[in-house]
């Protein structure tokens, strides 16, 4: 599984931004190796992070070269005051089960855990 944050202070938004975040969202909901988005808002309010996950490399690669994603990715220093990207291979996942997410699908400890 892979994980595609962004980070990101939201800035000025016009109607080409609602046009290309709706159509990307409609293109990565469709997609079969799309796991679904968590969404988070920092403690003070002026950052958010966007987590997509996806099934495989392959996916992922296939959204990152969505026409209009790459038009959206042209455009980011008009729509946002700051961003950034941060693409992951989630190797494991583990709580107490208590809490939801997309990484919880993944189970088990990698050989990095040491408790």
């Amino acid at each position: 599984m892979y994980s595609a944050q962004f980070i990101f202070k939201p800035g000025t938004y016009d109607d080409e931004f609602y046009r290309l975040d709706d159509a990307i969202e409609e293109f990565v909901q469709a997609m079969p190796g799309y796991l679904g988005v968590e969404r988070w808002l920092a403690p003070e309010g002026g950052v958010k992070n966007s987590i997509y996950y996806f099934a495989d490399k392959e996916t992922l690669t296939e959204f990152s070269r969505f026409p209009d994603h790459l038009t959206a990715k042209a455009g980011v220093q008009r729509w946002y005051d700051g961003y950034e990207v941060v693409i992951s291979e989630v190797v494991a996942a583990y709580g107490d089960g208590k809490i939801e997410s997309i990484a919880s699908s993944v189970k088990g400890k990698g050989s990095f855990y040491a408790g």
